[in-house]
C-alpha cells in the first residue's frame, strides 16, 4: 500500500468530481487494483480485487489522516466498493452519503448514486468530452447517443446548443437525466427518447440532421451492445444523420480494443467520416498504456463529391 500513501499525501480536493488516484493506470506499483475518487462531500475507495481487513484498514487510517491534514473542521465522508464482473460489494466506512447526492463539473451539476452498483451517474474519466462537446456546440443540434444520464446533453445546452436528443435503452438511466437538466435549470431543449438504437434509425434520422453526434456505448453489455460486433453496425449509420460538417466523438472503454481498432471500423464502414484527433483524457487518468485507456475519436463528415 506503500504507493497509495504516498501519492495519498499529494491530494488536494476542490469541488467538482474528480479522480483523485488512479492505481489502474500502471504508474503506482503494487497498487494496480485500487482506485480514489472525490464525489464531493464523499471520498470513494474502490478495489477491483478483494481487500483483506488490515489492509483496507490501511486504506482508511491513510485517507483519515490525509482528510484531517486538508479538512480538519470537516467530517470525513468514506464509501469503500469492491468490483468485479460478477459481483459487487458497497459499505460506509465513515461518515455518511448524502441523499440526494449532487455533484458539480465545470459549473454543471448531476445527481451520482454511489450505494447503487458499479455505475455512479458520472463517468469521471469522459470530463474532457463533455468540455469538447460544450465548447463546441453553440447553436448546434446535437444526438447523444447511448446517452445514460446524460451529461453530454448537459454540457451541450451549457455551450449553447439549440437542441439535444437523447438516446437510451434505459428509461431509468434518462430519468435521472431529465432530474440532471432540471438541475441545471435546462427545462426545455432536450427530447429524452428510450428506444433500441439500433431499431430506431428512422425516426434519429427524421429527427436530424445533427452536427454533433456522441457514441459512447457499453463495452460489452449483453442484450445492449458488444462493441466487437456491434460498433461497425452503429458507424456504417452516422453520416446519414450528420450535418455538412457534422462531427462525431466515437468513445470505446474497452482495454482489450485499441485505437486501430475503432478507426479500421470507421474506415471500412463509413469512408467518408475523416479521422481529426483523439481527444486526451484527464490527467489523473494518464495510462502506462494510452490504448488500455478511454479512447475518444474525433471525426468529421467530410465534404460530398
Amino acid at each position: 500500500m506503500q504507493s497509495f500513501i504516498q501519492a495519498l499525501a499529494t491530494i488536494e480536493l476542490g469541488d467538482d468530481a474528480v479522480r483523485l488516484f488512479h492505481g489502474r493506470g500502471g504508474h503506482y506499483a503494487g497498487c494496480e487494483h485500487l482506485c480514489l475518487d472525490w464525489f464531493t462531500p464523499v471520498l470513494l475507495l474502490t478495489s477491483f480485487t478483494p481487500l483483506a481487513d488490515d489492509d483496507l484498514a490501511t486504506c482508511q487510517q491513510a485517507i483519515a489522516a490525509r482528510w484531517q491534514a486538508i479538512r480538519p473542521d470537516s467530517q470525513l465522508n468514506l464509501v469503500y466498493q469492491y468490483r468485479s464482473a460478477g459481483e459487487t460489494f458497497t459499505q460506509v466506512l465513515q461518515g455518511e452519503v448524502p441523499e440526494p447526492h449532487i455533484v458539480s463539473e465545470n459549473g454543471a451539476r448531476f445527481q451520482v448514486h454511489l450505494m447503487r452498483g458499479q455505475n455512479h451517474g458520472l463517468f469521471l474519466d469522459m470530463a474532457n468530452g463533455r468540455e469538447w462537446v460544450r465548447a463546441n456546440a453553440r447553436y448546434k443540434k446535437v444526438l447523444n447517443l447511448f446517452a445514460y444520464t446524460c451529461g453530454f446533453s448537459v454540457a451541450a445546452l451549457q455551450g449553447g446548443a439549440d437542441e439535444v436528443v437523447n438516446m437510451d435503452m434505459s428509461k431509468g438511466a434518462l430519468g435521472i437525466g431529465k432530474q440532471n437538466h432540471l438541475l441545471n435549470d435546462f427545462s426545455a431543449g432536450a427530447r429524452f427518447l428510450g428506444h433500441d438504437i439500433f431499431k430506431s434509425w428512422g425516426k434519429l434520422k427524421k429527427l436530424g440532421p445533427y452536427d454533433i453526434i456522441v457514441a459512447d456505448p457499453p463495452s460489452n453489455q449483453k442484450g445492449s451492445f458488444v462493441a466487437t460486433k456491434d460498433y461497425v453496425r452503429l458507424i456504417r449509420r452516422l453520416p446519414e444523420l450528420l450535418a455538412e460538417n457534422g462531427e462525431v466523438l466515437l468513445c470505446l472503454n474497452a482495454p482489450e480494443l485499441d485505437t486501430t481498432f475503432l478507426r479500421q471500423q470507421v474506415a471500412d464502414a463509413a469512408p467518408a467520416l475523416e479521422y481529426i484527433e483523439r481527444l486526451a483524457n484527464p490527467p489523473a487518468f494518464m495510462d502506462v498504456s494510452e490504448e488500455k485507456s478511454l479512447k475518444v475519436l474525433r471525426y468529421r463528415l467530410s465534404a460530398q463529391t
